[in-house]
Formats: C-alpha cells, sequence, structure tokens
C-alpha cells in the first residue's frame, strides 16, 4: 500500500471518529473538526476515494472502505496508545494530546512496538 501523507492520515482518522460518534460523515464535520476548509476537504476527499480508501458521490456521506477502515484504525490506535503513553509519563492530557498528534506521523514501527509493549 502506497505510504499516506500526514494529513491523509489526519482525515482518516477524522472520518473513523466522526463515523464512530455521528454515524454518517459530512465534509462539513471534517472540516471543522481539523480546522480546515471544506474545498480543502474536498480535494483531500478525491485523493482518498483514487486511493481506494474512501467511497463518496458529490453531495453524499462519506463513507470508509474495507481497506480505508483497516488503515483509519491502525492509524487511531496509534495516535491513542501514544497517547495513554505521555500520560502514564506523567504529561498532563490536554499535552499528550497535542503532543502525540505529532509524534504519531513520524514514529518508527519499532518504537511505537515498544510503547505498545509498555502501556499494557
Amino acid at each position: 500500500m502506497k505510504e499516506l501523507t500526514k494529513a491523509n492520515e489526519d482525515y482518516l482518522e477524522a472520518i473513523l471518529m466522526l463515523e464512530q460518534n455521528h454515524g454518517i460523515v459530512k465534509t462539513s464535520e471534517i472540516a471543522q473538526l481539523l480546522s480546515v476548509s471544506r474545498p480543502g476537504v474536498t480535494k483531500a476527499m478525491n485523493a482518498l476515494k483514487e486511493a481506494g480508501l474512501i467511497e463518496k458521490e458529490s453531495y453524499s456521506a462519506i463513507l470508509l472502505t474495507d481497506k480505508g477502515r483497516l488503515q483509519a484504525t491502525e492509524v487511531l490506535n496509534r495516535h491513542n496508545k501514544i497517547k495513554m503513553f505521555l500520560i502514564k509519563l506523567g504529561v498532563a492530557p490536554e499535552i499528550a494530546e497535542i503532543d502525540c498528534c505529532k509524534i504519531e506521523h513520524v514514529i518508527s514501527k519499532e518504537t511505537f512496538e515498544k510503547i505498545k509493549d509498555f502501556i499494557k
């Protein structure tokens, strides 16, 4: 599978979180959650659709494909594990949230595996 950009990982993660909370995901909700423009979301959705990660017709709900759901779940899982790790280290939850959003995209697989082992 082609490596996703940080932004595309963020979009997939946002789609999954919104789906879990609201069921139906719309472009405007993604824009609001990520504090980006609706045209920016539309451009990203076109790239995710082209990659086979979402299904979306004009002016309709955004749906994760099986492939997209798997990728989004991995990204969200990595986010949550890193955040839990930082909190266990004593980092305030608000700071842990901010920091894990930065770390989750650049962390090596080896380091992430060690973090997962540490927080069990």
